[in-house]
């Protein structure tokens, strides 16, 4: 069983900052991709933030120069940086990873985490 846990959400006002962590724990002989989404009510969940286990990283146009994806391969740990934060970054944030348990590749998704940015 592998589980993910999100944290650092909450509420912050336009122009602030948050870090989210995501950390993966369980049966884990190695994490390929980590990722973060986020979802609106009504709305498709959306890929914001993806990075390899080698460190590359890719972006949704919105958040390009504003948030910075890392993470701590020994810790089984992802990072979501977020500067500048817009109303509009208004979400549920998940977690999301590609495991290798000793048994398969699957991939496991987070609860997520509330971030509210207010004008």
């Amino acid at each position: 069983q592998v589980l993910l846990v999100e944290s650092g959400g909450g509420l912050v006002q336009a122009g602030g900052s948050l870090r989210l962590s995501c950390v993966a724990s369980g049966r884990i002989l190695s994490i390929n991709d980590m990722d973060w989404y986020r979802q609106v009510p009504g709305k498709q969940r959306e890929l914001v933030a993806t990075i390899t286990r080698g460190g590359s990283t890719n972006y949704e146009d919105s958040v390009k120069g504003r948030f910075t994806i890392s993470r701590d391969n020994p810790k089984n740990t992802a990072y979501l940086q977020m500067n500048s934060l817009k109303p509009e970054d208004t979400a549920v944030y998940y977690c999301n990873a590609d495991v290798n348990n000793y048994l398969s590749l699957r991939t496991y998704w987070g609860q997520g985490t509330q971030v509210t940015v207010s004008s």
